[in-house]
């Protein structure tokens, strides 16, 4: 049996990221943690293309547009969406989520999904940073295996 080793190597893919400017404390939180562990694990800065939008829900169509421009490897998201007294947070929570996924099923370009939905401010500054970092490792990750599927 043939098995596709997980790969991390960034070197030589090109990353887009769609940052909303929504919640910009934990976004620019987000975004940190993202660029440096893209860095770390050798993808080139200009390599790294960002877009900013002003909110979670504008993510999922700077996504595709990105994604059907074929310039990307991957695609990361970065958003925080807090829970507030409105029924407005699950529509937000659950249409981004639902359309980032579509973009990467209509395109077949990887999209790493780190839109947070907390239930407070406190919630998503102390995850931020472990998930800015965590959705690098996914979007450098799946890149390597849609290579190695050919």
């Amino acid at each position: 049996m043939k098995e596709l080793e997980k790969n991390l190597n960034g070197k030589s893919l090109r990353i887009g990221i769609v940052q909303s400017r929504f919640n910009p404390e934990v976004c620019e939180g987000l975004l940190g943690a993202c660029r440096a562990q893209l860095v770390q694990q050798g993808v080139a800065e200009a390599d790294i293309t960002l877009a900013t939008v002003p909110g979670a829900l504008e993510i999922p169509l700077a996504l595709l547009h990105m994604a059907e421009s074929e310039r990307f490897d991957a695609l990361i998201a970065l958003g925080s969406v807090i829970r507030g007294d409105t029924y407005h947070f699950e529509i937000v929570a659950n249409e981004s989520a639902r359309c980032v996924n579509e973009v990467q099923l209509a395109c077949g370009v990887p999209v790493a999904n780190a839109i947070l939905t907390t239930d407070t401010d406190e919630q998503a500054i102390e995850r931020m940073m472990v998930k800015g970092g965590e959705a690098a490792l996914v979007a450098i990750e799946m890149a390597n295996l849609l290579r190695g599927l050919g």
